[in-house]
């Protein structure tokens, strides 16, 4: 299917691993021009700039002024913005609530909600003047299934989720489509990375990180299909909300995983 992506131009935040990797490999796939900004290039985004048209932008997206600069720039480079693609989050195994002070929560909320509310803020004005566009927001379950692991990751996604519904109630209008997908968990660094959720749970487990990734997360968050989601799913979804296939669509939240929210 032709997602209708080709020479459009598209901002991602928090390209160089997981979703926002595969986000970006997927929309230079589509023959995108795609500009990332993330504090550091890892060698897999290097590797994606070598057969795309892809441009690393280094920025502090926590920084007031980083997303306008990363948006900035993609507008400076190639005189349009025609979608956005707000994937920046980041959290850390929590042991209790009361354990997280100000300053971290500062610290997720700057990331995870607030580059997003920036970014939006500095890319609307150029999709609105192009004639419209997307915005795409990658959101999680834990906006509405709220879990004490993650207790101020949860909070800014819901935020998040809230975000997109109030973007597309203002901006339809105006050509903008915004919408969210909010995945389960998925094999990212999120979870694979030293130290992270897999290490967390495979120590509680007596197991390897990869025996609690393929069969106790799944299990324990009753994940009907039996295994998480791979990174190129969610940005196969992200990028379709993206494109001119999905027109008429705003407004809208797409979980993807697994089956592991049962209700409606």
């Amino acid at each position: 299917m032709d997602l209708e992506l080709k020479d459009k131009v598209a901002v991602v935040t928090g390209a160089s691993k997981g979703i926002g990797l595969a986000v970006t490999e997927a929309l230079g796939r589509e023959g995108a021009r795609v500009v990332v900004g993330s504090r550091t290039e890892s060698p897999e985004l290097t590797a994606l700039r070598e057969r795309y048209d892809i441009v690393f932008v280094s920025v502090d997206l926590a920084e007031p002024h980083g997303a306008g600069r990363l948006v900035q720039a993609a507008a400076d480079r190639h005189g349009r913005i025609d979608v956005l693609v707000n994937n920046l989050g980041v959290t850390k195994p929590r042991t209790s609530f009361v354990d997280i002070d100000d300053a971290e929560w500062q610290r997720v909320f700057d990331l995870t909600f607030f580059s997003a509310v920036r970014a939006s803020r500095a890319a609307l004005p150029h999709l609105i003047a192009d004639g419209g566009g997307a915005i795409v927001n990658i959101s999680s379950i834990n906006a509405r299934l709220p879990f004490p692991m993650v207790v101020d990751y949860s909070a800014a996604k819901a935020a998040l989720s809230n975000l997109t519904k109030a973007l597309s109630e203002e901006f339809a209008p105006r050509g903008v489509r915004v919408n969210a997908v909010a995945p389960g968990p998925v094999r990212t660094p999120f979870w694979t990375a030293p130290g992270g959720f897999a290490d967390s749970v495979a120590a509680d487990a007596g197991t390897t990180a990869q025996e609690a990734l393929d069969e106790i997360v799944p299990q324990q968050m009753g994940i009907s299909t039996g295994r998480i989601s791979e990174p190129q799913e969610v940005a196969d979804l992200a990028v379709f909300l993206a494109s001119g296939r999905a027109g008429n669509i705003t407004g809208a939240e797409f979980v993807i995983d697994g089956g592991q929210i049962k209700t409606t």
